[in-house]
Order: structure tokens, then sequence, then C-alpha cells
């Protein structure tokens, strides 16, 4: 059981797409479907739905920080929550518990796109099935996706074409904060001064800095895509 808890485990490093990864998929696909298929049936208890999965963001991200701090791995360089993805974690709990639209706005194109990017290319190095790290990053990434479609459902929140744009506007306000931020601690939040070393999507858009104008590329297409979706699925209601 302790190896699953070590900061630096010995052995094999994280597959993309191996049989643990594609099945990890599959459940939390298989979450984010029963919450679409099943409106009808946990609408009623939406609150305490939402309650439950505020729980499973808080408790992700308070036993990441306390696993770090008794690995005395700790450090302002590496983890504080500053990745998008990370921070979408703490605006999807909060959001949770206070119903705040405008989070939901944000986090409906930041949250659910990063998460998504993270899910199919996480960055974890050594640590596979049942890491305690590979636990967090999933359930906690898998969350967010599934704490927007429960908001998404259960509001008559809207969104509109300018709030894509609003979207794109604060991700790149944050990412020139992030920049200073990273400079200051010698740091790669947002992996803005390098590539991440393991598997990740960056890793096929060319060198620095021409992997963060694709990346730019890509977030504005994924954005204009949900946005589609929200349409389209506002049509059928």
């Amino acid at each position: 059981m302790e190896e699953y808890l070590q900061y630096r485990p010995e052995g094999d490093t994280f597959s993309l797409f191996s049989a643990e990864h594609i099945w990890t998929l599959v459940i939390i696909s298989v979450f984010i479907l029963g919450i679409m298929l099943l409106k009808k049936s946990w609408m009623p208890h939406q609150h305490s739905i939402r309650l439950v999965l505020a729980a499973i963001l808080f408790l992700a991200l308070i036993t990441h920080q306390i696993w770090l701090l008794s690995e005395h791995a700790w450090s302002a360089a590496s983890a504080l929550p500053l990745h998008v993805s990370d921070l979408s974690v703490i605006f999807a709990f909060i959001m949770l518990i206070n119903g705040s639209e405008k989070l939901f706005q944000f986090l409906y194109f930041a949250g659910i796109a990063s998460s998504v990017q993270a899910l199919l290319t996480p960055d974890l190095g050594t640590y596979h099935f049942p890491h305690f790290q590979y636990l967090v990053f999933f359930i906690s990434h898998g969350t967010v996706i599934l704490a927007v479609l429960v908001m998404l459902m259960a509001f008559s929140y809207k969104i509109t074409f300018r709030t894509v744009w609003v979207c794109v506007l604060i991700v790149n306000l944050y990412a020139a904060i992030i920049f200073a931020v990273n400079k200051w601690l010698g740091s790669n939040y947002m992996f803005l001064m390098k590539k991440p070393e393991g598997v990740s999507l960056l890793n096929v858009l060319g060198k620095w800095p021409w992997y963060l104008i694709w990346a730019e590329l890509i977030m504005i297409v994924s954005f204009l895509l949900l946005f589609w979706m929200y349409k389209r699925g506002r049509l059928h209601d």
C-alpha cells in the first residue's frame, strides 16, 4: 500500500491510452452519460448531488496538498493549483456551493476544455493506477466536467457568443499573470515556459514559443465547438 503513496514511485511510467487509461476514461464517460441521460431521475435531488460533487472536489484538493506536504514534496514552484485545469477544481467547488452563473460560464469553456485535455493527455510521469496521484488527478478533473453538466441541466444559465470571447480574454489575461509568476518562482505553470516532460498535446505542436500559438488556436476552436454544442443542446430541449 505504501508504494501507492510514494512521491517518487519506482516502476514503469504512465502509458497513454493503455488499458488502465482507457478504462478510466470509460468510467468517467459512463458517469457523464448517466448525468445526461438520467436527468429526470436526479433532478429532484440536484442540491444533494451538488454537495456531493463539491465534497469530492474539496477532498481531492485538500488531500493532494496534504500528501505533498507529508512527502516533503510541496513547493511553490510546482504544487500551487495554478494550471487552468487545477484552478477549475477550485472554481467548480465554489460554483456548486453558491450557484454562480459567472463561474459556470467560465467553467463551461475553460473548465471543460482544460479538463478534457488533461484527461486525454495527462502528465503523470511514473504515477499509474492505483497510485494516489493517479486517482486524485482523474477524479478531480472528471468531477469538474460533471459539475458543469449538472449546473447546465439544473439551471437556465445563458451562454452567448460574446461569452466565448470573454473567456478567451480571461484565459489570456490569466496566462500573462502566470507568466510573471513563473518568472518569479522559476516554475512552469500552464506550461508557458517549456513543454511538459511527459505525454502532452503540446509535445506535437512545435518548439517554444510556437506551441503556445497553436495552443491558443486550439483553445479558441475548442471554445467555439463547446458553444455550438450548447446551442444545439438548447434547440433540442
